[in-house]
């Protein structure tokens, strides 16, 4: 992990990018980490497809509210997003879907495959990456949860990476039939965001995957309203459930 900037908030919130192999990103740690006093760490998903620097507004609030909280935050240019090469058979995946939702047609397991699973087969190694490279500074420690992002990816991510102590996942992305075998093997707890009116979510297929979710302690937090419509409660509510379970 190399730094190639830095700045300090008002409130105290360090903002750092850096460079990290073939893919770049930013860790937030707030002015309360130390050596003594090490800082949990939320992964910040964002959605498939969309610039780090188009999102950076939006993930920097997200660290902003963290950071309050006591805890650190990164987030990474996704595969196929920013400046990075595409994710081959993505575009011809996303015409496709186009094309049938043009139509009035429901994309079919073909092209939510095509368009998803790709992604979560870079994206996952990528995170984990990230965590063994943000998990040597001495002010972080080794609690972390994953926050938001393309469903599949955080489901795969707290299926299969022991590091991962909690889960927010927001039901606003297509999800491809291998995700249900993901959740099946998820324990720890989960906190679900469902939009109830997302014109670009499966509401059914959402919580049919909730219900395959392994987790003993998992959550569904549903609000009226569409994919950009998240009441800021339901920060309030996340922050809490990442307080719960990262916080000493």
């Amino acid at each position: 992990m190399h730094f190639t900037s830095e700045s300090r908030a008002d409130d105290g919130l360090l903002e750092r990018r850096f460079s990290l192999g073939h893919f770049g990103g930013v860790l937030w740690t707030p002015s309360s980490a130390s050596v003594s006093s090490a800082a949990p760490l939320i992964l910040l998903g964002q959605p498939g497809g969309l610039s780090l620097e188009r999102m950076l507004p939006r993930l920097r609030s997200r660290a902003r509210s963290a950071g309050h909280l006591g805890m650190a935050s990164v987030a990474i240019e996704m595969p196929g997003a920013g400046d990075r090469s595409p994710l081959s058979g993505a575009a011809e995946a996303r015409d496709d879907l186009r094309r049938v939702l043009s139509a009035g047609g429901a994309p079919g397991d073909d092209i939510i495959d095509r368009l998803i699973l790709p992604l979560v087969e870079r994206a996952v190694p990528e995170w984990q990456t990230t965590m063994d490279a943000v998990l040597g500074l001495p002010e972080i420690s080794d609690r972390i949860a994953i926050s938001g992002g393309v469903i599949a990816v955080g489901t795969r991510l707290a299926a299969i990476d022991p590091r991962i102590v909690a889960a927010g996942l927001f039901a606003g992305s297509y999800v491809p039939r291998a995700t249900f075998d993901d959740a099946r093997r998820v324990t720890v707890p989960v906190h679900v965001l469902l939009q109830w009116d997302d014109e670009g979510n499966d509401r059914q297929l959402a919580l049919e995957l909730f219900d395959a979710i392994g987790s003993t302690e998992k959550t569904l937090l549903a609000n009226i309203g569409g994919h950009t419509g998240v009441p800021e409660s339901a920060g309030e509510d996340a922050g809490r459930f990442f307080a719960r379970h990262l916080l000493p």
